[in-house]
């Protein structure tokens, strides 16, 4: 397969749409921790440490699905450098090393995925139990 600039030049606005993507969830996840732990504060509640424990697994999730995406951009770059010089071995190679760390940033979000529907689930047993004793 010929590797030409365009191929990792492709990876561009895919893995920056990526990483606004894992930002907005990385934010979305701050605001609601604070707002947890503001509960917590006024009101200890089991229902809350769960979810504060399912939070505190998905920033670890986002830390590493934004890590892995850094190093797929990283990754590309480097692919275009080495093309630039005519180092067809190493662009392949460090290209195939780029999309393998995208691979593992995009089982790593799904994985946080699932986890937010947990977390989502938690929160919904609230109303569940509420609905029952109406």
């Amino acid at each position: 397969m010929e590797l030409t600039l365009s191929i990792p030049a492709l990876l561009f606005p895919a893995i920056s749409l990526t990483m606004l993507a894992y930002n907005a969830r990385y934010l979305a996840i701050a605001a609601l921790i604070r707002q947890l732990h503001k509960q917590y504060t006024e009101k200890e509640n089991m229902r809350i440490i769960r979810q504060i424990k399912l939070l505190r697994k998905r920033l670890y999730l986002i830390r590493n699905m934004q890590a892995a995406a850094i190093l797929s951009f990283l990754g590309a770059v480097t692919t275009m450098g080495l093309l630039y010089i005519n180092a067809g071995y190493w662009a392949h190679v460090v290209f195939g090393v780029s999309l393998v760390a995208l691979l593992i940033s995009l089982v790593l979000s799904l994985v946080e995925v699932q986890l937010s529907t947990k977390a989502l689930s938690l929160q919904l047993s609230n109303v569940k139990e509420q609905e029952i004793k109406a």
